[in-house]
């Protein structure tokens, strides 16, 4: 009897992007922030974007989300173009934090939280309600917090409220823009904790923009790095650190980003 030992085909990325262009303006006035760029998503990683400003990261997330449409080249997400992302049952696929939380400011924290379970209309509002605390405790805060409005929220309790908003329909890829972004020291380490176990207790996918250099090392598996209009480089954290090019010279190896690699090296 022989022996088989046929290579288990490799598992499909949960994002596949090929030969992407991201085009704006018509005509003369008609400019490429992206051209034939190039990135796959394993399923379960954290992926950090990184680039200067103009290299189009946040469009790469609403490219993602089906809210752009690529020029040229194609952006698969779950098996899917994109493009489908903006139909019904997308928030089941993927979820997203917006930089500043983007909270609707005449719902309370509940009805942000379960606005899209609402929104489909086919469970009971008390099994929406439950739903929804759920999600609440999920991020850390309280059931007394459930009735509050977004104007009294602190910061970091906006960005939870919002994390548990992106969860509500348990996708598994979740799309975060600067999570961390106006935190203080101690509020950012909390939510890049709080993101750790959540990555790890529900298997997901996560996709992030950050300038952060600690959020990066504290929970990128993986660094893609934008410049020239498309992915110049990616891996390992360290590993992108130590690549030959102005920006990531520049943004990894000056002061801030010796004092984020400064715990790496040590340990």
């Amino acid at each position: 009897m022989s022996e088989n030992t046929a290579t288990p085909p490799a598992a499909e990325p949960m994002v596949r992007i090929e030969g992407l262009w991201s085009v704006f303006g018509k005509g003369d006035e008609a400019f490429a922030v992206h051209q034939d760029l190039d990135l796959s998503v394993q399923r379960g990683e954290m992926l950090s974007l990184v680039g200067g400003s103009g290299t189009g990261k946040t469009v790469l997330l609403r490219q993602m989300l089906g809210l752009a449409r690529p020029a040229r080249g194609s952006v698969t997400v779950l098996g899917r173009p994109a493009a489908e992302m903006g139909g019904e049952g997308a928030a089941a696929r993927v979820g997203m934090l917006f930089q500043h939380g983007a909270l609707f400011s005449a719902f309370n924290v509940l009805d942000n939280i379960a606005f899209a379970l609402r929104e489909q209309g086919t469970l009971p509002a008390s099994l929406v309600r439950d739903a929804a605390m759920v999600k609440l405790q999920m991020v850390g805060l309280k059931p007394e917090h459930a009735s509050r409005m977004p104007a009294d929220l602190s910061g970091g309790m906006v960005k939870r409220v919002a994390l548990a908003r992106a969860l509500i329909m348990d996708p598994p890829l979740l799309l975060l823009d600067e999570p961390t972004a106006g935190l203080d020291p101690s509020s950012s380490d909390d939510f890049c904790a709080l993101l750790r176990e959540l990555h790890a207790a529900l298997g997901l996918t996560v996709v992030m923009v950050t300038h952060d250099l600690d959020t990066l090392f504290a929970l990128s598996t993986r660094v893609a790095v934008l410049a020239e209009k498309k992915v110049i480089v990616t891996g390992a954290p360290r590993e992108v650190a130590r690549f030959p090019h102005p920006f990531i010279e520049h943004f990894f190896q000056g002061e801030r980003g010796q004092r984020a690699m400064a715990p790496l090296e040590a340990s």
